[in-house]
């Protein structure tokens, strides 16, 4: 379980869903304290600046001095009521006056910096003052003026103060909500990602098993696609099409191996028994040369069997690129083809009704190969042609292109077979009692050496007439 990819990637979804919440979670803390920050100090500048006024006019009319008890008391007042902590400093820094009940800052110095600030612009910061508050506050101060004889003169310092931790707090307070709902939204997430990993990689679970399957030899095996159109469904697509091509694989090779096995225990039995039959006296001397000449026949069907074998093997390991180097004159070969059949031809007392141009017609490809292939169609249409009946032959260019038609009358090919006539040991005939010559990879080869030209053949039967034609490429 921990190895799979669904696991892995359930795991994957919920850390960047985890991850993605929490630094969510920490940049929005980080705003809520800079937001309430900036509006906790622009709330006591406001304040400060009235409180400072007030205090500024009152020292004027009713204090004499900033140590005054009832400045004191007027500002542990306000700090009762505004939830702040204020001091109030002299012209050099030294504490005069505070809000807290027990006077304890009074005569303790605020840092000249602060006084500097708080003369031009006003103070504003966050930080700690040694011996007057240990823990990190917030801090915003302002110059007090009064008026004496019309004239204005700085009459000292107001600080205000806040804890940061209580800051800190009302902000942690606001991500409760978020926190909750950050909870929910993970929670489902995490949810649909262990639905979604899970769907997503059923179909490799299928993928895998099918695969399984075809190790175990079942190449009937198939997986689903379900009109699937992303990644998986083409992964699927292209399980099954390589299935089928397996499968087909596997089919041929089989047919292969029994009809081969067919085509050698044939010629092998009637060796074997005549030639014991010789040895042991069962066929009478007389007789002798007759079974003799039936071995040799076998003999040579044999050959012919491994020669054609051979054959395949050879075209299957040349490159088409190197077919098609060369060039010939495919009207030479098509008489040179009919020539070397003539006793075949005569022996049939066939008429051949031959099309050919006067012209050379130059075309593409290996001149033997092209000429096996006339050789091929022309022989068997000999063989299955009626006795005392015709041949046709034809040559034409079209397009760019040289067709080559081949006909004969005589048993049509039912409609069933014609796809099959191109296959390895494929015969009409499937008692193979006719064309003892024959071992059904004529045909084979004829398509195999036009599709190493990147050339096409067709083959159309009926009424008793057989047309095979096929295509070469005009230079």
């Amino acid at each position: 379980m921990k190895n799979s990819i669904y696991f892995r990637n359930f795991i994957v979804t919920s850390l960047i869903v985890l991850i993605s919440f929490t630094l969510l979670g920490g940049l929005f803390f980080a705003w809520i304290y800079a937001r309430s920050s900036v509006d906790s100090r622009t709330s006591m500048e406001n304040r400060l600046h009235q409180v400072a006024r007030f205090v500024a006019t009152q020292h004027d009319f009713n204090y004499g001095e900033l140590s005054d008890l009832n400045l004191c008391m007027l500002l542990s007042i306000t700090s009762e009521l505004s939830g702040y902590d204020f001091l109030v400093t002299n012209t050099d820094g030294l504490v005069q006056a505070c809000s807290e009940k027990d006077l304890r800052h009074i005569g303790k110095q605020v840092p000249l910096t602060m006084l500097d600030e708080s003369s031009t612009d006003g103070f504003g910061s966050t930080l700690a003052l040694p011996g007057i508050y240990e823990q990190e506050r917030q801090v915003v101060g302002v110059q007090m003026t009064g008026i004496a004889d019309d004239e204005p003169f700085v009459i000292g310092y107001m600080f205000m103060t806040s804890d940061v931790a209580a800051l800190r707090e009302a902000s942690l307070s606001l991500l409760a909500p978020f926190a909750f709902i950050a909870l929910v939204v993970m929670s489902l997430s995490v949810a649909l990602s262990f639905v979604a990993t899970k769907k997503q990689a059923s179909p490799l679970h299928e993928i895998a098993y099918a695969v399984h399957r075809f190790a175990r030899g079942d190449f009937s095996t198939r997986v689903k696609e379900n009109g699937r159109i992303d990644e998986i469904g083409k992964l699927a697509q292209a399980f099954n099409a390589m299935a089928d091509t397996l499968e087909s694989s596997e089919t041929n090779s089989r047919n292969f191996i029994a009809n081969l096995s067919h085509e050698l225990k044939t010629p092998m039995t009637i060796i074997a028994g005549f030639a014991e039959g010789l040895l042991d006296g069962t066929i009478p001397a007389e007789n002798g040369e007759r079974y003799l000449m039936v071995i040799a026949s076998e003999t040579r069907r044999l050959a012919r069997l491994v020669g054609d074998m051979l054959g395949v093997s050879t075209l299957q390991s040349q490159n088409d690129d190197d077919l098609i180097k060369s060039s010939f004159d495919i009207s030479e070969v098509m008489r040179l083809a009919l020539l070397s059949l003539s006793s075949k031809i005569e022996s049939r007392s066939l008429d051949v009704e031959a099309e050919l141009p006067e012209e050379a017609i130059t075309t593409q490809g290996d001149k033997d190969s092209i000429t096996q292939v006339t050789y091929n169609l022309i022989d068997n249409a000999i063989k299955y042609s009626t006795v005392g009946g015709a041949i046709g032959l034809k040559l034409w260019k079209q397009g760019g292109k040289a067709f080559v038609s081949v006909v004969n009358r005589g048993k049509t090919i039912p409609e069933d077979e014609l796809p099959h006539i191109f296959e390895r040991f494929f015969k009409t005939d499937k008692s193979r009692g006719v064309d003892r010559d024959g071992v059904g990879l004529g045909l084979y080869i004829v398509k195999t050496i036009l599709d190493k030209h990147n050339e096409n053949i067709y083959v159309t039967s009926k009424d008793g007439l057989t047309k095979f034609m096929y295509t070469l490429t005009v230079v």
